[in-house]
């Protein structure tokens, strides 16, 4: 008897790769502006260096929360990539559970499979990027 396929939790190709490319976006923009600043100034640091590479993407897209089938809210995520990948912003100390847990709700709720939650405010920027897969 075969074994009834598994539902797909890693992310597409496509995905990985639109993740890397916005990785490597919100790389230069540290490179260029540095840590310290406000989340809505590399929000729009982010927003320019993802349309001078061509990369598709909505702004602070509104997102229905959803509860039992009834609309309770609504929600707004910093950057859709593609109407594929959720791009959370941060400018704070260190990132937290609930940083985690706030992209994990975004992706379950608007039904996405993949996040990157970006935080800006490290020396290092490799050391504030958390990759978030809803699994």
């Amino acid at each position: 008897m075969p074994v009834a396929a598994r539902p797909r939790t890693e992310p597409t190709k496509q995905e990985d790769f639109l993740a890397h490319e916005v990785i490597g976006a919100a790389i230069e923009v540290h490179r260029v502006l540095g840590p310290g600043l406000l989340e809505s100034v590399y929000e729009e640091a982010l927003c320019i260096e993802l349309t001078e590479r061509r990369i598709p993407f909505v702004r602070q897209k509104r997102i229905d929360l959803i509860y039992k089938g009834h609309t309770i809210g609504a929600g707004r995520l910093d950057i859709l990539v593609d109407d594929t990948v959720v791009v959370e912003l941060k400018a704070v100390e260190a990132l937290t559970d609930v940083h985690l847990a706030q992209v994990l709700s975004y992706l379950r709720t608007a039904g996405y499979r993949l996040g990157l939650l970006l935080n800006f405010n490290t020396a290092v920027l490799k050391k504030g990027i958390k990759r978030v897969v809803l699994t």
